[in-house]
């Protein structure tokens, strides 16, 4: 290939031009502060307005219950220590999964440290909480549950709807974090009961360091960040226009091409997963097929194979690729989330993470598949463990 294959998209997307462009006059035009008064000042605070009623519209909720944050993480820690505190008048239970991102569970531990008691919901083998743990989980001191929408390591997306029924069923509050789902999959929040969601801009091809929580209106919640009156008291801090304005614009447009770009890149997904199950033998697609897992996600298992070598040959290659959440890319420790669907420490720690987007063509994926089969080849060609199995004294995981 000519030029780099990023194959990235849940880390982060590129912001589109169309959103650049909306957002530059809130840079150098309209750069009055939203609290003030006068004239430039009042085009910003309706441009705020304008971006609001877009989130809003995208999520079937009223503008009035959605302000904008610094990003999904900041959405996150807010929804769960904020309802958390708020309400443990009524008791100081929460229930989650073990396969959240990270900034749902460090905000649980946080709050274990703190009184609260948190049970943490096992997952099958594809990465799905079983709704009869939910509701055996629940107890009368229950005040929250937060499960994600769709997982960003493999794509598994929950049965939302059924968990929003279960909570309201059981008068408890019923968090989510859409940030991988947004603008791939249909997210109404009344239809599906959800009473707090958590996105973010630069996963919808909209700029970095900004975010939005839809809050259902009357919940109590405890403010995150304190200060100034900015998003109706709730949220303090000057705010970030041009970001609220890009944010605004890009989830638009997600709306508006959802439906053409979920066929076009599930079409790509089970292309690249069968390319790539047909070419290398002892592999598994980790989560689900189907219409259960993200449009563009593929998360692969190989045996026999270290995941950071195979990262650092394929960016030789040209290709971007990761082994899980980009939050976590630096650690040493397999992911928690495969560790979760029952993969041992030794296969987890050889796992690939491709996850397509907007720029991603046909002819990227077939240089993928043609590229990864030879690099794991390399890889186990060199890996005593595969040399022990070959020779018939060590055990595979997968079947051929």
């Amino acid at each position: 290939m000519n030029k780099p294959v990023y194959m990235d998209y849940a880390a982060t997307t590129f912001t589109k031009p169309e959103v650049l462009e909306e957002m530059i006059p809130y840079f150098t035009e309209f750069y009055g502060n939203p609290s003030s008064i006068y004239s430039i000042s009042r085009e910003t605070k309706k441009a705020i307005d304008k971006a609001r009623m877009r989130v809003a519209t995208a999520l079937n909720a009223d503008p009035q219950e959605i302000y904008f944050t610094g990003g999904g993480s900041e959405a996150d820690n807010w929804a769960i220590k904020g309802i958390a505190l708020a309400n443990k008048n009524k008791g100081n239970h929460i229930i989650t999964s073990k396969i959240e991102h990270h900034a749902v569970l460090h905000t649980c531990e946080y709050l274990e440290k703190n009184g609260f008691e948190v049970t943490y919901l096992d997952v099958d083998a594809e990465g799905f909480i079983r709704l009869e743990d939910l509701k055996a989980a629940i107890r009368p001191t229950t005040v929250l549950v937060t499960i994600m929408t769709a997982n960003n390591e493999i794509g598994t997306i929950q049965p939302i709807k059924e968990i929003g029924e279960i909570c309201k069923a059981n008068k408890v509050f019923f968090h989510t974090d859409a940030v991988q789902a947004i603008g791939h999959i249909e997210m109404d929040v009344k239809d599906m009961n959800i009473d707090a969601l958590s996105l973010s801009g630069h996963k919808i091809y909209g700029p970095k360091g900004i975010g939005v929580l839809y809050l259902r209106r009357g919940i109590k919640i405890h403010n995150l960040v304190h200060g100034g009156a900015q998003e109706r008291n709730r949220r303090a801090g000057t705010e970030n226009v041009a970001g609220i304005v890009g944010l605004g614009k890009a989830i638009e447009l997600a709306m508006e091409n959802m439906a053409d770009e979920k066929a076009r890149l599930t079409y790509l997904r089970d292309k690249l997963i069968k390319g790539l199950r047909g070419a290398v033998d002892y592999s598994k697609l980790n989560g689900p097929a189907g219409d259960r897992r993200l449009p563009g996600n593929v998360n692969m298992s190989f045996e026999f194979i270290e995941g950071e070598s195979v990262l650092l040959m394929l960016d030789a290659k040209g290709i971007c690729a990761s082994s899980g959440s980009a939050c976590t890319s630096g650690s040493l420790d397999p992911s928690h989330v495969l560790l979760a669907i029952g993969l041992p420490h030794e296969v987890a720690h050889g796992s690939l993470r491709l996850s397509m987007g907007a720029s991603t063509t046909e002819e990227e994926v077939d240089y993928v598949i043609e590229t990864v089969p030879a690099i794991i080849q390399r890889l186990r060609d060199m890996s005593p463990l595969y040399d022990s199995f070959i020779n018939g004294k060590g055990k595979n995981f997968f079947d051929k």
